[in-house]
């Protein structure tokens, strides 16, 4: 396979991959709200070609190519009527970042009424 070819596959294999649906799906309604999930994607390439003779006078050459890629979902546009706003995702907003809380603040009120025993029995 001739360079220009493998890098023309590789480009097309990005671009058939890299995108929203195939990472996390499609739009979606829920609600009154109209959900389109956003990525971040991320990609390089790096190539690199090389000949020569070896000691018995014999020619080489050789070629090689590679390509990365890193897809993150980083949240939806959220859209309702003429308003559109942005929800990042990983981040807990309103009433899911207080129930998130919670655990934490259990385990601080038991260590609390704990010490407030240990106290009153001493």
């Amino acid at each position: 396979m001739h360079f220009e070819e493998l890098m023309k596959n590789m480009t097309e294999f990005l671009k058939t991959e890299a995108k929203t649906d195939t990472v996390i799906g499609e739009a979606f309604k829920l609600g009154e709200f109209t959900c389109v999930p956003v990525i971040k994607v991320g990609f390089g390439f790096g190539t690199g070609g090389g000949e020569g003779v070896d000691q018995k006078k014999v020619k080489g050459q050789g070629m090689g190519g590679g390509a990365g890629m890193g897809i993150e979902p980083i949240g939806f546009l959220v859209t309702k009527d003429e308003n559109i706003s942005f929800l990042e995702s990983g981040k807990a907003h309103g009433l899911a970042a207080a129930f998130e809380k919670v655990p934490e603040l259990i385990d601080k009120w038991v260590d609390r009424k704990e010490r407030e025993k240990e106290t009153e029995m001493a």
